[in-house]
């Protein structure tokens, strides 16, 4: 049997909308299980996103940003990130995109790091992770312009290796930024940098 996940989806017999945001909904679902009970489960909706870990080889860096958190009360360090929030938009053409907005790059190389699901107790956010190589500089988009935390936002090159020292130290919390340099450290150290997936590899959870 191969351990990986499957799709599988329980009965719901009753769904209530317990609040709305701008990009959320928190609902109420009553599920009925295999075994002929019922639970009731509370969770945020999403409409998934997608991160990049812009790597320039060259100089063993990373670009990374700064934005301030409120739920948590944090200034984070993260990598280049946004919603999947424009219908049938690919998903690399949303990377790119925000790659361009977020640190002013585009790649010329892309690759599938890792596919996550964020929070699935809690949240039905999906989360594709890129490499991006090949950096250079670029634009905003026109039109594009920063709001809110993004407004505040910084972004620089910081190296490697003290990113990853970071997120071991505890340094750097930001799931997008542990899961995808985690990859990337997974993939250099074990060779497997030539074998990831490809941009447009299929995402089996948004299938």
């Amino acid at each position: 049997m191969m351990h990986a996940d499957r799709r599988m989806s329980w009965p719901v017999t009753s769904r209530e909308v317990l609040g709305r945001g701008a990009i959320s909904e928190f609902v109420e679902e009553i599920v009925q299980t295999p075994s002929g009970g019922e639970m009731a489960r509370q969770f945020v909706t999403h409409p998934g996103a997608v991160a990049i870990v812009p790597w320039d080889e060259e100089s063993d860096r990373i670009a990374v940003v700064r934005q301030y958190r409120h739920p948590v009360r944090m200034e984070l360090v993260e990598i280049p990130a946004g919603l999947l929030d424009h219908e049938n938009e690919d998903y690399r053409v949303a990377a790119e995109r925000e790659l361009a907005e977020e640190v002013e790059l585009k790649a010329g190389r892309w690759d599938v790091l890792v596919d996550m699901v964020t929070t699935p107790g809690a949240c039905e956010e999906s989360l594709r992770i890129f490499l991006a190589r090949d950096l250079t500089p670029t634009a905003r988009p026109e039109g594009f312009e920063l709001e809110g935390e993004e407004a505040e936002m910084t972004w620089e090159f910081v190296p490697r290796a003290e990113l990853v020292e970071q997120v071991f130290s505890g340094g750097c919390q930001n799931p997008s930024l542990v899961a995808g340099l985690m990859a990337l450290e997974t993939a250099r150290l074990s060779g497997r940098l030539p074998a990831l997936r490809p941009d447009d590899a299929p995402w089996p959870i948004r299938q």
